[in-house]
């Protein structure tokens, strides 16, 4: 019996020590932050922190995402499954309301002894998954806003139940017309909701160093740069707007299919953006605010940062930023926007950092997708494999940034009907579109030549058998499909007196 029980004794000690040898997971989330950082070559931003992390790890160059719209996005990511399989194209339904059973990538730490948490914006506002997470996700209560802006919002709602007046959740009717597309706010970080976020993960950094014994897999979600961009003012005092370059393309896919060339119109829905074309001034000025909002999330980031250091947990933690989609400022015309099948919409911030790591501080253009998170936090965790995740390990990758594991990348978006899929190789961007009773429609980007989505070469007779091969591979890949209409979503709980909830 005593070398029965030192028998188990030791092998509970052994499972111990390795379960607290495998690194924690610290994955932070940005909503709408494009690849413009000084890490990624940008001349103008002020993104210290991020770009200090970029020499902690390797900054992927071409990383997409599978859908450039926040919730099928972060759905998709977290799930390690494609939004094919997923079903989900929209916001409202959850996860679990297409795929019950499914185990997600954070679920999966769970069940493996991972104590799995979210703080901030990781699925979505209101469509959260509780199998994920040890406890349940937290949501910091600060405002977006300046507290002027939060009495506007309050008076707009106030001014409508006395009319009764029903405010609608979309639209220049809604909520959203009482709050600016900026503001500049004269206020300390954590007096808004990022910088407030940041505080409560730093907090939960510490009670994880209290107990070194169990990994944890801690996900930390940042609000901004979503529209709209307001931010303390310290981080709009880093730019000159005079000096801020404008987009020189401000003209819609050149033969792109008219369905297809567009982007969402919310950013149109608030307070002070005029109708119609916008004035250069107020473009500068929309600049500005998109640019101070990354420089927030930055300085966040390099708090969490900052954080590990201190506790000592970065000799162990593996670090993944991620933003859920790229984003349009004047691109195209469009501006706070995404929405769509190009590059703009569908190229992300991606940056992984490994302790011990060989190539810290390069870059890789290897192709990536955000459905490779899961089996490469897997692997890197040496977590059990799982069937389900759709994706490939990136670890080659970071073990040696000239190599490649996918040969193309993957991203959807339904339009009027139409679903489209997007398959972005190393020369092309490929779309087709899909609808029942009519032809396929297709779209050919040359990213050697066209590297913004400006000139739609697929009626070209030059490229008749690139098409044919393209499609050929896309639908080997993946079948063709149908867009079906989802059921319109159950009325959202939570919608707080005041609060200006973000809608995509």
């Amino acid at each position: 019996m005593r070398l029965h029980h030192l028998l188990l004794t030791t092998g509970c000690l052994l499972a111990s020590v390795a379960t607290a040898a495998r690194p924690n997971v610290l994955f932070i989330a940005s909503d709408d932050m494009r690849p413009q950082l000084g890490c990624y070559g940008d001349p103008t931003v002020k993104s210290p922190q991020l770009d200090a992390l970029a020499k902690r790890g390797v900054v992927f160059e071409r990383s997409y995402v599978q859908q450039a719209l926040c919730s099928p996005s972060r759905i998709s990511m977290l799930s390690g499954r494609y939004p094919a399989t997923t079903g989900i194209f929209e916001i409202g339904r959850p996860l679990r309301a297409t795929m019950p059973d499914i185990t997600t990538l954070p679920q999966h730490f769970k069940n493996n002894g991972y104590h799995t948490r979210s703080l901030g914006k990781i699925y979505h506002v209101g469509i959260d998954d509780d199998a994920s997470w040890t406890i349940p996700a937290w949501h910091s209560k600060k405002p977006r806003f300046s507290p002027g802006t939060v009495k506007a919002i309050d008076q707009f709602l106030a001014n409508a139940r006395s009319n009764g007046t029903e405010v609608p959740p979309k639209g220049k009717s809604s909520r959203l017309s009482a709050v600016p597309a900026f503001e500049a706010v004269d206020c300390n970080d954590e007096d808004l909701l990022d910088g407030d976020t940041a505080l409560n993960a730093i907090e939960q950094l510490r009670e994880h160093a209290k107990n070194p014994d169990r990994p944890f897999f801690l996900a930390v979600g940042f609000a901004n740069p979503h529209v709209p961009w307001i931010s303390p003012k310290k981080y709009w005092d880093l730019y000159d707007r005079s000096k801020l370059p404008l987009a020189t393309n401000e003209f819609l896919p050149k033969g792109a299919p008219a369905f297809a060339a567009t982007s969402g119109q919310d950013f149109r829905w608030y307070a002070n953006v005029p109708e119609g074309d916008l004035p250069e001034p107020f473009k500068r000025e929309c600049l500005h605010g998109y640019l101070a909002a990354i420089s927030y999330v930055d300085a966040q980031v390099g708090k969490l940062l900052s954080a590990l250091d201190e506790t000592g947990l970065a000799k162990n933690t593996i670090i993944v930023f991620w933003s859920d989609h790229g984003y349009y400022m004047g691109e195209h015309t469009w501006w706070g926007s995404k929405h769509n099948n190009y590059e703009g919409a569908t190229r992300n911030s991606f940056i992984m950092s490994v302790p011990g790591m060989k190539h810290a501080g390069t870059s890789t253009k290897a192709l990536a997708q955000s459905v490779d998170i899961a089996p490469t936090l897997t692997e890197l965790c040496q977590l059990p494999s799982h069937d389900g995740f759709q994706g490939r390990s990136l670890k080659p990758v970071l073990d040696d940034p000239s190599v490649t594991v996918n040969d193309a990348a993957f991203s959807w978006y339904p339009k009027e009907g139409w679903l489209g899929v997007t398959m972005r190789q190393d020369k092309w961007r490929f779309v087709e579109w899909t609808k029942p009773g009519h032809e396929p429609v297709r779209e050919l980007y040359n990213m050697a030549n066209d590297p913004q989505n400006d000139v739609n070469v697929a009626a070209q007779s030059e490229h008749e058998k690139v098409l044919r091969v393209l499609s050929d591979r896309l639908r080997e890949r993946f079948p063709v499909q149908e867009f079906r209409e989802p059921p319109a979503p159950a009325a959202r709980k939570g919608k707080g007196k005041g609060k200006a909830r973000a809608v995509n």
